[in-house]
């Protein structure tokens, strides 16, 4: 892994308190901010005592929009965000691409601690444990902040419960965006309290496999093209895909979901549902 490009993070001041602003809808506390590169973000809020999610699953966060010109009304500007963090945190974290133009994400990369979000409490999501059959391999399939449903599920005692194997890749266009994820599944390894509840040393399931497409790195190149080659199956030390030990869940682009879609279901296996579990599951509200 090369060095991983410097983090800043925002932490509460000392500072007087701004003016009261009119109450959001749904509020949440803002209370931590870190930036990893000009076009990625990640924050945490405070948890509604309600809220109950599984690991995996999204909901409809944001900000409140500009004042209508002849009313003077605003209207909340919401988009479909997985939770990063798993479902036993006590708050909630996300992580978020910057768009400069973006209706929600140029406001939303200059939120600061103490500051609040909209938070719709009703989570879903295809990209849970019960969307799948019992296997002994399971892949994450990865592109820029897709890996935010993954963070998820690396923190959730029940993926190594079900799997002998966890194997996630990213693939992102610069070294800098796998930062990330290369700190969560680092962090993982002195995690005192998953290492109690799942058991010492639990992330040697893991295999992660991080690739970039245009800044040079240890390993480059697109996944897909990767597993077409045979590389990654060799660079990783296992088998390719087979519908009796290996599910996959897919979080990308999505020009990368559906060629990876069609990649797996050339391996033989089939695409899940909650309501009717197969081999693989895409999350399809995510766009990268």
């Amino acid at each position: 892994m090369t060095e991983q490009r410097p983090v800043t993070q925002a932490t509460p001041t000392d500072a007087a308190p701004a003016k009261a602003k009119p109450a959001l809808p749904d509020a949440q506390t803002v209370t931590e901010v870190k930036h990893y590169t000009d076009r990625l973000f990640s924050f945490r809020c405070t948890r509604p005592q309600t809220l109950r999610f599984r690991s995996g699953e999204f909901v409809m966060i944001g900000l409140m929009g500009d004042p209508d010109p002849k009313t003077g009304r605003q209207k909340p500007l919401l988009r479909a965000y997985s939770i990063a963090s798993p479902s036993w945190d006590e708050e909630l974290e996300f992580y978020s691409i910057k768009v400069p133009d973006g209706p929600l994400t140029s406001k939303l990369q200059h939120i600061a601690v103490g500051e609040e979000i909209i938070l719709r409490p009703k989570p879903v999501g295809t990209l849970v444990h019960d969307a799948l059959l019992p296997g002994k391999r399971l892949w994450f399939f990865a592109t820029g902040t897709g890996f935010a449903p993954f963070a998820s599920l690396l923190r959730e005692p029940q993926t190594y419960e079900d799997y002998d194997e966890i194997i996630i890749t990213h693939t992102c266009r610069e070294v800098g965006e796998l930062t990330y994820g290369h700190d969560l599944i680092e962090g993982l390894k002195q995690d005192e309290l998953l290492n109690e509840v799942i058991g010492e040393g639990f992330w040697k399931k893991i295999k992660y496999y991080p690739t970039t497409t245009r800044e040079e790195s240890p390993k480059m190149g697109r996944i897909t093209d990767l597993m077409r080659s045979g590389e990654a199956f060799e660079d990783l030390g296992t088998p390719k895909l087979s519908p009796e030990t290996d599910r996959a869940m897919i979080c990308g682009n999505l020009a990368f979901n559906l060629e990876l879609k069609d990649m797996l279901e050339e391996f033989g296996l089939e695409e899940g549902a909650n309501s009717k579990p197969m081999h693989y599951v895409v999350e399809k509200a995510f766009l990268d």
